[in-house]
């Protein structure tokens, strides 16, 4: 069997990629995204536990710590790339779960606002490199044709890891603590530090598993001055990558915006009606456990059909299917309510759609030379929507309603579509990558 005949399942390889390294590669996919949407689950009990903070304060300091996170993430998404392009992938996603697991081992235990936000820096430097580094080594690892698939397949697993994390450890671990003798500070505590060991876990089978070295050869490697520019550059030649970077504004915000406003929209709402804090948070994560439930139903669907499409032409369905579910929130009073879960459930639909069709853009766009480098500024773009979305959206959902912060992304996303029509028009590139196998090797 020729090297780019080789196959994980129904994924195309690159050749030099072995069964080992997608395994680890889903490992990564199904607790990376799960372990960063426990901080918006955790973060309202620490609001309320560690600091006393008053309900009506909790969603501007919420969307606070998201802005800090994201401007953070601005700053490093671009030189994480650069760093992934000379020195390999493996390294910097290890360091990033490390940092993941010191944040979360610490962030419970802030006496103050300030430390709160010095405990949140080490995560933020976490999950931007390990964020990053997944979408980096989706694409290196399997080939055009089957690309698509590859996102979705590892969408499922990032669905299956949100869903373990909100519904079993957000919401069980910490009233299983407090049933068992624990303060409600002490079951914050004591979920916190599990969260870090699963990060820690995770490290460790990364560092393991992960293929080493860059994906070209050590002589044909862009010096970092080149690679700076590439982010840029390549946007500027292709309208299609240019469109990407705008759907990341939107998808990116849209995992933070449920997990965080979502999340609280039901915590809030269960206060309201009489519960403890742990009973609030588990209806609060119960809400984003059923939206997340939809997505990864929805995601399969996504997936056998997105490789047959025009990459461009898919973004604009998946980007329609976003706007709906958004736009719907304007008609959700209760989200604990059974009248309020098919709303729900077009919200997770959407934001999966999303992420597919952003993340299956750029992959497919970005080449081997720059890759690390074009899909860090692909995610520092990301992380200006979530900024954006996040900033204004704890603002709206105090001042305006729960529903505000969904409503104004979805007119964000209405835009969006008319953007991607324009390129469909003038830069639409093939219709599809099915078929096409690579010759391209790993170093």
């Amino acid at each position: 069997m020729q090297e780019s005949d080789r196959k994980f399942g129904p994924f195309w390889l690159q050749p030099g990629v072995q069964s080992s390294h997608m395994w680890a590669l889903f490992a990564g996919a199904f607790s990376t995204i799960g372990l960063l949407t426990f901080i918006a689950i955790g973060t309202p009990m620490v609001l309320t536990e560690s600091l006393g903070l008053p309900a009506d304060r909790s969603g501007t300091v919420s969307g606070w710590l998201h802005t800090y996170q994201e401007v953070i993430a601005i700053l490093v998404f671009s030189p994480l790339g650069i760093l992934a392009d000379r020195v390999g992938r493996k390294a910097v996603y290890v360091g990033g779960l490390l940092c993941m697991a010191a944040g979360y081992a610490l962030y419970s235990y802030a006496n103050s606002l300030p430390e709160l936000f010095v405990y949140r820096f080490i995560y933020a430097l976490g999950i931007a490199a390990a964020t990053a580094m997944l979408g980096t080594i989706i694409a290196d690892y399997t080939q055009p044709r089957s690309r698509g698939l590859a996102v979705a397949g590892a969408g499922v697993m990032n669905a299956m890891g949100v869903i373990i994390v909100a519904a079993i450890v957000g919401r069980k671990l910490p009233g299983y603590f407090a049933a068992n003798g624990a303060t409600q500070l002490e079951a914050s505590h004591y979920t916190h530090l599990v969260i870090a060991g699963v990060c820690l876990f995770f490290a460790v089978l990364m560092a393991i598993g992960l293929k080493g070295g860059t994906v070209v050869a050590k002589s044909e490697r862009l010096s970092v001055r080149e690679l700076v520019r590439s982010g840029f550059s390549e946007a500027a030649d292709n309208p299609r990558i240019a469109l990407a970077y705008a759907c990341a504004f939107i998808a990116r915000s849209d995992l933070v915006l449920l997990g965080t406003y979502l999340t609280l929209w039901g915590y809030n709402t269960a206060l309201e009606q009489g519960v403890a804090t742990t009973a609030a948070t588990a209806a609060g994560s119960g809400v984003f456990a059923k939206a997340s439930g939809a997505a990864l139903l929805w995601l399969v669907v996504v997936g056998l059909l997105i490789d047959r499409f025009n990459r461009v032409t898919a973004v604009m369905l998946c980007m329609g299917i976003a706007a709906l579910g958004y736009l719907g929130t304007m008609l959700v009073d209760d989200p604990l309510s059974t009248a309020a879960l098919p709303l729900i459930i077009l919200l997770g639909m959407g934001q999966i759609s999303a992420f597919a069709g952003a993340q299956t853009l750029i992959a497919k766009e970005a080449v081997d030379a720059t890759r690390g480098s074009v899909i860090g500024m692909f995610n520092a773009f990301g992380a200006v929507g979530i900024l954006v979305s996040t900033f204004i959206g704890g603002i709206l959902f105090d001042r305006v309603g729960p529903h505000a912060p969904f409503v104004f992304v979805g007119v964000l996303t209405l835009g969006l579509i008319v953007a991607a029509a324009v390129v469909r028009a003038k830069a639409p590139g093939p219709l599809s990558d099915r078929g096409r196998p690579v010759t391209v090797a790993m170093h």
